[in-house]
């Protein structure tokens, strides 16, 4: 069997990363001039100068074990091109500097490979199916391999995403496996080497805290104080500390750690990125625009420079009606997001489940309510909720929405004529590796029936059972859903023809919806590679993803 297994998963493995070989001439954003300014910056400059240097605009603003992390990249590429290893105002990119850089993601993509293998062994203790298609591991190896997202963000926009979300699944796999020591070094190494992962490090925290640190409860279930381990404690604080120290250790030797600090904080980027994260701020940002419009018509609010939160730049901007919002402000409101999660996780600490749906609520959290939030965080929450969508039927009809909205606004990234074939046709094969979940959560509650629309499939009637559609759904998960009875329905019609926007109204008088994905969410295509986006189109993004609602949802779903 596991030889069987092996064999598949090489198969989707090979086939996805020849795959990504296709977009090694595709478009590319600054991002791909950011780090080949930091392959320059570590390989041409000592390392007491890595974060003073400004000559670029892109300077060096990651941990410094993701500088350490250049500097090994930076002696394989000198090999490729040395020109691209000097500093310089003015983008470089020949096409030998193309080639090693696109090639380097493929070839550190092999982190988030194993941590998909180890995802997927932790899911393959269930009842397997006859089926391979119907397997959880088989089902969970397609929805991570062929996340859009990341092949959105890392393989044409460019970026290292995948490799870091290797760390993140790998050691989410490992506390899966009950690994603790394992898990807590691979997520030290992971903060060392992009800290937006700080926003999970509360479900860390006390999931350790309260799994591995305390032995055991009371019989009732309430928290036994003398049954905290110090030798436990210790032994995650000395791998904390030892990986931390290992990565800043040098910088403050020599006394460089605020400058290190400033460069990784800096709060002078503004609220929002040049374009808009769908979150609260969003929305708060088109609020703000739409009642200074109302206000400069009534002559309530005087005329004025136009806001600056719409000219797609990087920069600090007061709102005109509604009060400025600071970054200690954010911190409030993502620490209010998170704490209900947190206090969740503490009261059930011994399910990995609960782990998961509170790792998923605090990247959720902070997505919301951050300051300077980037639109591809919300990955962060996405591949960790692909792990629980293969065993629960809640968290599968969750994953749709969440998966559906979150790859939707990472389509403006890649605004090309050539681009939109891509993601196009992408999210049509993808719409393919969401079935199981899709069908997996139609079968649950009435609540998903809101949601039956997805992409490329017209979805008239339920399946008649959830044990029909998904072999290894256990009886006992099926009788869990309260209030609705696993009875025989019809079989579904087969799929008519797809119209764009076409409502249709079933037997029960519920709505359905076929709906093309098409670029109606960003219509600037255009062949300049710097872009703006207008501000019908930021509050597009904002109100069609409904992340706020699904939040809560979420939240509701974790205590009940």
């Amino acid at each position: 069997m596991a030889s069987a297994v092996d064999h598949w998963f090489m198969a989707l493995a090979l086939g996805v990363s020849l795959l990504k070989c296709l977009f090694i001439n595709a478009y590319r954003s600054t991002d791909f001039e950011v780090h080949r300014n930091w392959l320059a910056i570590t390989h041409s400059l000592p390392v007491s100068r890595w974060y003073y240097e400004n000559t670029s605009a892109w300077t060096l603003d990651y941990p410094p074990l993701f500088a350490w992390f250049e500097l090994g990249l930076s002696h394989v590429g000198r090999h490729f091109d040395e020109n691209m290893l000097r500093i310089q105002r003015e983008a470089y990119h020949s096409e030998a500097t193309v080639l090693f850089q696109r090639l380097s993601v493929i070839a550190t993509d092999l982190m988030y490979i194993l941590a998909t293998r180890e995802c997927c062994r932790s899911v393959s203790v269930q009842k397997a199916s006859k089926d391979i298609l119907n397997r959880p591991s088989f089902v969970l190896a397609v929805l991570l391999l062929f996340n859009f997202g990341l092949l959105i963000v890392d393989h044409i926009h460019f970026q290292y995403n995948g490799f870091l979300m290797g760390f993140l699944l790998l050691s989410v796999a490992k506390h899966l496996q009950s690994q603790h020591l394992q898990g807590a070094l691979l997520f030290s190494v992971l903060l060392n080497l992009k800290h937006i992962y700080l926003y999970v490090a509360p479900a860390y925290g006390v999931y350790l805290l309260r799994s591995y640190c305390f032995t055991k409860d009371h019989p009732d279930g309430r928290l036994n104080w003398r049954s905290f381990s110090l030798l436990r404690f210790f032994a995650l604080g000395s791998i904390v500390v030892s990986v931390t120290a290992l990565s800043f250790g040098p910088f403050v030797a020599m006394g460089q750690l605020p400058q290190v600090l400033s460069r990784l904080f800096p709060f002078k980027r503004g609220l929002c990125h040049a374009y808009w994260a769908p979150n609260a701020w969003a929305l708060y940002n088109a609020a703000d625009k739409g009642l200074a419009v109302l206000g400069l018509r009534l002559g309530l609010v005087e005329s004025g420079p136009q806001a600056s939160m719409t000219g797609g730049l990087v920069q600090e901007f007061r709102h005109t009606v509604l009060p400025s919002v600071s970054p200690s402000v954010t911190l409030l409101c993502t620490a209010l997001a998170l704490l209900p999660a947190v206090l969740w996780l503490f009261l059930r600490p011994h399910c990995s489940a609960s782990f998961l749906r509170a790792l998923v609520l605090c990247a959720l959290g902070s997505f919301l309510f951050g300051w300077h939030v980037h639109e591809k965080a919300v990955l962060i929450a996405i591949l960790p909720l692909s792990v629980l969508a293969v065993q629960s039927r809640e968290d599968a009809g969750i994953f749709l929405i969440l998966s559906t909205t979150g790859h939707y606004s990472l389509f403006p990234l890649i605004f090309t004529a050539a681009g939109a074939l891509c993601w196009v046709s992408w999210s049509a094969c993808t719409s393919w590796a969401w079935q199981p979940c899709v069908q997996f959560a139609r079968s649950c509650c009435r609540c998903h029936h809101w949601a039956r629309a997805c992409p490329f499939s017209r979805c008239s009637s339920p399946p008649s059972t959830a044990l029909q559609v998904w072999p290894t759904a256990s009886p006992d998960s099926t009788a869990a859903c309260s209030g609705h009875q696993a009875t025989a329905r019809p079989k579904p019609a087969e799929p008519g023809p797809i119209h764009p926007q076409h409502h249709v109204s079933n037997s029960r008088g519920e709505w359905t919806t076929d709906t093309l994905w098409t670029g109606t969410i960003q219509r600037t295509f255009t062949t300049k590679r710097v872009h703006k986006h207008t501000s019908v189109e930021r509050v597009i993004v904002s109100v069609q993803l409904i992340n706020i609602p699904f939040y809560i949802k979420s939240l509701a779903y974790c205590f009940s």
